[in-house]
Order: C-alpha cells, then structure tokens, then sequence
C-alpha cells in the first residue's frame, strides 16, 4: 500500500518544482523513494505469475528516475511530479512491449497502461506486418467486451497517409496507419491509495495481455 505521504510530497513538488526546495526536502524524497520502491517490489511477484519473463526483473530495473533531462524537453522543470515505472522483459530501457504504472497526485494522474508507445521504425514494421497478416486476431483483441470496457478504444498516434507498402483499401488500413499501440485505464485518489491497489494494479495488466503479447510476438518474430 502506497503511503499519503508519498502522496503529499508528489503534490508539494509539483507546487515547489525547483532544486533549492527539493534539496530542502531530500529526506522526503527518500522516504517517498523508498516507499514507492517497495510498493513496486511487493508487486512483482504477482506480476511474475501473469508473465514469467519478469522473474529476473529488480524494482529498481523498472522504476524511472525523478530527475528530468530537460536537454531535449520543452518542459525545464528540473523533476518529473510523479513515480513510474515500466514492467518489460528487457527493464525500463527495452523497446519491446510491457506494461507502465503512473502516479501523480497533483493532477489525480494515476494510471497504468500497456502496450508499445512509439516502437522504433524497425519494429514498427514487424508489427504492422502482423496486423496485415493477422487482422483478424488483433481485432479479437481490441474489440473484446472486456478489453473495451477497460480502456475504451486502443490508443497511439496515427499517419495521415497510408504506410509505406500498403494501399487505401487494405481492409486493415487504419490499424496500419497506428504508429503507438497503447491500452490505459485510470483510478481514483481512493483507489489509488487503498490496500487493494495491487491487485487492481495486476489484474488491469492481466486484462491487458494478450495485446502485449501480440506486439511482442511479431516484434520479437
């Protein structure tokens, strides 16, 4: 169970986002750190029975850092408001499919998601390959009863022209036009801070798994 002051110090920071405050506050962090870091711990041996794959995974192999590279962002803050982290096969860096987990107080951001954001153009089109092979099967997927009722309707951002190597009237043009493959679902404040929220947590993901099974297939194909 994640603790309110973990929660507090995530909405302090984001009213408070400079490195003379963060640095008056270093021992909440730490606490927080440490509380979220456990939290992710307790998680993953459940996870581990939804995919065995994250049997070797540490909490710290999956939980992103705070400190915000502002090199390349147009937000400068110097830390991000929230904890994350990314449960793949290959850790936080690896560009194959997995599940994440947000939390952010400030905005009631507390979300998790699954699935593969941007894949890179090489993977890209391992999947879109798949898709036209087997529309059928992904279809069965995103348009489950269950699936839909969860996360709505599959997102990520979309081509306006049709993909290279495939024509307007592919019966499965607009799932090729998809350049991110992404389910999310979101809790409330209650939910997010209740005893039960792992396993709400886990069995959001275990909804989600046949997608990111899917992706993982043709991109490790």
């Amino acid at each position: 169970m994640l603790q309110t002051s973990t929660f507090d110090f995530l909405t302090a920071l984001k009213a408070n986002n400079n490195r003379e405050w963060f640095a008056e506050h270093k021992a909440d962090y730490e606490q927080a750190k440490t509380d979220f870091e456990g939290f992710i711990a307790n998680l993953l041996p459940e996870l581990i029975v939804l995919d065995e794959k994250f049997a070797h995974l540490k909490a710290k192999e999956t939980i992103f850092r705070i400190y915000r590279d502002v090199r390349f962002s147009k937000e400068k803050t110097p830390f991000k408001p929230h904890f994350s982290a990314y449960f793949c096969k290959g850790g936080k860096g690896s560009e194959l499919a997995g599940y994440y987990f947000h939390f952010e107080p400030a905005i009631d951001s507390f979300f998790v998601a699954g699935g593969s954001y941007m894949p890179p153009s090489d993977l890209l089109k391992k999947i879109r390959q798949e898709i036209d092979y087997n529309a059928s099967g992904f279809l069965q997927i995103i348009e489950n009863e269950n699936f839909k009722k969860l996360f709505g309707e599959l997102g990520g951002e979309k081509l306006k022209t049709v993909p290279k190597g495939y024509s307007a009237d592919n019966p499965a043009i607009e799932l090729l036009k998809m350049k991110g493959f992404m389910a999310s679902h979101y809790f409330s404040k209650t939910q997010a801070l209740s005893e039960n929220f792992d396993k709400e947590i886990v069995s959001t993901f275990k909804a989600m798994q046949a997608l990111v099974d899917f992706l993982n297939e043709a991109m490790e194909g």
